[in-house]
């Protein structure tokens, strides 16, 4: 990349910013006025900042001299206009964002370093807090991609309704159905699976990292609550149908199936990577992750046990944090283009619920208007099923938003099955609800 002139752009972005509006209002929520190194277009940058957030546009000449109250600042802008002179008004559009994407990239980057050191220097760290603001500063993006036009853009639709989707299965038909085929697997998409506590959520993220991991696929389990090892004992259960509390006891067993596994499944792999509870960021898992990218590891799903554990920088209650971690790692889904699946906890309302709403979502709504999918993990009879689990749909983005399925549980070995010889009697009596009416 061609080096820029930061002092010479100053101008470029003062005067585009008096003369075209739209180029301001691209620019004005990254531009901070401490960005500029002449302390005339400091002045004056101030002036037009301020005067779009009351007009919502650049001020005019006349506008703008209104506001020189001063004779400080009438000598700022006689010194910024005397700058203009030697500028060619012709820009050409794509070079110019480009341009100024990368002087705000520059003095974002700068300044925070500055603050940075600062914070250090005073006994001010917070680890999480800095990797945001640089994570803030290089992610400036002035895109002029002006999105689809829906009558001219026909043929990329076409394309697209044409196209077989590609997806990574559940490892349960039920759910497959409702998704569409399962998961996406170029991402875009996070599902959250929402049930109390106890009720199996971890069981089902880890049952979902050997499904994927049965297709081949490469898949890395976060646990923000459990061991690695606790989890790979749960994961070395569910693959080698030895019970879980006989492990120890078949060995040479153990390590036959897993080899046979291995051999069955030669590009399957399941990474467990353990952090403590509301320790880690969001960002901060994506650095780790990028880490793994960097080793030539494409991974296909990440499963993070779970979202409510991750620690937020931003907001000041359950509701803001929660949500803001959602966002973030859905934004994951993006960056690795996989899907990220993640489970939640129901607040006391959901307890011992037939098929519970989002209204149960514990913490934080903001959650459940984020996620993609939420799939509620639930006991259809608490009294008479202690094998037997249930999954709802409470919001579903990729199909019909309803319907249940009853899982069998052995708890031996921590596997989940699809079993639809259980009676629920929760179906059967909103059936003779519906017969009534």
């Amino acid at each position: 990349m061609l080096k820029l002139d930061l002092e010479y752009f100053e101008t470029v972005l003062c005067y585009k910013s008096l003369t075209d509006s739209v180029y301001l209002a691209s620019i004005i929520d990254y531009v901070d006025p401490e960005y500029f190194t002449d302390k005339n277009k400091k002045e004056i940058f101030k002036i037009i900042s301020e005067f779009y957030v009351k007009r919502g546009s650049s001020p005019t000449l006349t506008e703008i001299k209104s506001y020189l109250n001063t004779s400080d600042l009438k000598e700022n802008f006689r010194n910024v206009v005397d700058t203009f002179k030697g500028i060619e008004t012709n820009f050409n559009h794509d070079e110019l964002y480009q341009n100024t994407e990368q002087f705000l990239k520059e003095k974002a980057v700068y300044h925070t370093m500055m603050k940075t050191v600062d914070d250090i220097s005073n006994s001010a760290i917070d680890t999480s807090e800095i990797l945001q603001r640089f994570e803030k500063s290089c992610n400036i993006s002035l895109s002029q991609d002006l999105g689809l036009d829906l009558a001219n853009d026909i043929n990329l639709i076409e394309a697209d309704l044409t196209k077989e989707v590609p997806y990574i299965k559940t490892g349960w038909p039920w759910l497959d159905g409702k998704l569409g085929g399962g998961y996406l697997r170029d991402g875009r998409a996070i599902y959250i699976f929402a049930g109390e506590t106890n009720v199996g959520k971890s069981i089902v993220l880890g049952n979902t990292a050997i499904s994927i991991a049965k297709q081949n696929r490469t898949v890395l389990l976060v646990t923000l609550e459990m061991s690695e090892m606790v989890y790979a004992r749960r994961l070395c259960s569910n693959v080698s149908s030895i019970p879980i509390s006989n492990l120890r006891y078949s060995i040479e067993d153990l390590k036959a199936k897993i080899k046979t596994h291995k051999e069955t499944y030669p590009e399957g792999r399941v990474l467990i990577k353990e952090f403590p509870p509301s320790t880690i960021t969001a960002n901060h898992l994506k650095a780790f992750i990028t880490k793994i990218v960097s080793k030539n590891i494409k991974l296909d799903a990440i499963v993070v046990d779970y979202v409510n554990l991750l620690h937020s920088t931003v907001g000041n209650n359950s509701y803001e944090r929660v949500k803001h971690s959602t966002e973030q790692l859905r934004a994951l889904s993006y960056v690795f283009n996989c899907p990220v699946i993640s489970a939640t906890q129901l607040n006391r309302s959901g307890y011992d619920t037939n098929e519970p709403g989002l209204n149960t979502i514990s913490e934080s709504i903001g959650l459940a208007a984020t996620a993609d999918m939420i799939c509620s993990v639930y006991k259809p009879d608490p009294e008479n099923q202690e094998n037997t689990i249930a999954f709802g749909l409470m919001k579903n983005r990729f199909g019909i938003n309803s319907g249940t399925q009853n899982m069998s549980v052995d708890y031996s070995t921590l596997t989940i099955s699809e079993d639809n010889s259980i009676n629920n009697t929760h179906q059967v009596s909103r059936r003779l609800t519906c017969l009534e009416h």
